[in-house]
C-alpha cells in the first residue's frame, strides 16, 4: 500500500506536470468543439393553442388524468394550532407586543409619557427573562431532530 510521504515514480511525476503544464498555457482560452462532438437533441415541439384539434385536446387531458380520482392522495386535515399556556403567551407578548407598539408609536408620531415607555420597556425585558428562566436546563436528546411521523 502507497503511504502519502512516498516519492512518485519519475514517469507519473513527468505525467503531472505536463497535465499541469497544459493547463496554465491554455489558462483563459476557450474550448472548441468539433462539429461531431455536440450531441444532437430533438426538442419536442410545443403546439400553439390554435394549432391544437379538439382530438388533440382530450387525448392530452386523458394523459392528465390517468389516476382515477378515488385513487389520488388527499393529505389529512392539519391539526389545530396549538395554543400556548397564559403565562408564556403573556411573555412573547411582551417581547413582540412592545416593540411593534412602540414602532407604531414612532410611526404615527404619538407621544407618550415617560412613565409609559418605562412599563414598555419593564413589560419586554420581563418577558424576555421569564422566557429565558422557563427554558430546559438539560439539552435535548442528540438523535431527536423534532420530527414526527
Amino acid at each position: 500500500m502507497a503511504r502519502d510521504d512516498d516519492p512518485e515514480p519519475a514517469d507519473l511525476a513527468r505525467e503531472r506536470e505536463r497535465e499541469w503544464q497544459e493547463i496554465i498555457e491554455n489558462f483563459g482560452d476557450r474550448a472548441v468543439l468539433e462539429p461531431g462532438d455536440e450531441p444532437v437533441v430533438d426538442a419536442p415541439r410545443r403546439a400553439a393553442p390554435d394549432d391544437l384539434d379538439q382530438d388533440d385536446l382530450g387525448a392530452t387531458a386523458a394523459a392528465r388524468d390517468q389516476v382515477p380520482p378515488d385513487e389520488e392522495f388527499v393529505p389529512p386535515t392539519p391539526p389545530p394550532v396549538p395554543r400556548p399556556p397564559f403565562d408564556r403567551l403573556l411573555a412573547w407578548t411582551g417581547v413582540f407586543g412592545v416593540p411593534a407598539l412602540v414602532l407604531f408609536f414612532i410611526v404615527v408620531g404619538v407621544t407618550l409619557p415617560a412613565w409609559t415607555g418605562l412599563l414598555f420597556a419593564a413589560a419586554f425585558i420581563g418577558g424576555f427573562g421569564y422566557l429565558v428562566i422557563q427554558m430546559p436546563d438539560e439539552p435535548r436528546d442528540p438523535w431527536d431532530d423534532g420530527a414526527v411521523l
